[in-house]
């Protein structure tokens, strides 16, 4: 079984991975908390509730509302994994997923691994302790 801490990776070892072009940082936060935090410097936006809709979860009432969007088409879901096939196995980049506080960014990278994504972690502390790092951004 996986424990957290087994996925996770702090700040500045994920901005050490992505300046030696090694990972790809997946924010997984809404769109609202782009715009109220900031986005990072060369994340790929990729929203957990829509994540996890491409994936064929099913989501609660509250992330359905927090999401409002339709459902996936097959062509959504071919451009998600496409991007995730990018990234993990042509470049073979380690995924970085990254949240406001790491607790989605946990459910993020363990669905990842489900899907066959071993080198998935989740920024410990996410987007808070990464402002916080001194480590330069990407």
């Amino acid at each position: 079984m996986t424990t957290p801490e087994s996925i996770e990776i702090s700040t500045g070892a994920a901005k050490e991975l992505m300046s030696l072009g090694m990972g790809t940082l997946l924010d997984i936060r809404q769109p609202f908390e782009l715009m109220l935090e900031g986005e990072v410097d060369g994340a790929l936006p990729v929203p957990l509730f829509r994540f996890k809709q491409l994936l064929g979860h099913t989501l609660s009432e509250e992330e359905q509302e927090l999401l409002d969007a339709d459902e996936p088409d097959a062509r959504d879901i071919r451009h998600f994994l496409a991007l995730i096939n990018e990234q993990h196995v042509a470049h073979d980049r380690i995924l970085l997923c990254l949240c406001n506080s790491g607790r989605r960014s946990l459910h993020a990278a363990a669905l990842l691994r489900e899907l066959g994504y071993p080198r998935s972690l989740s920024v410990r502390g996410g987007i808070r302790a990464w402002h916080a790092d001194p480590a330069r951004e990407s």
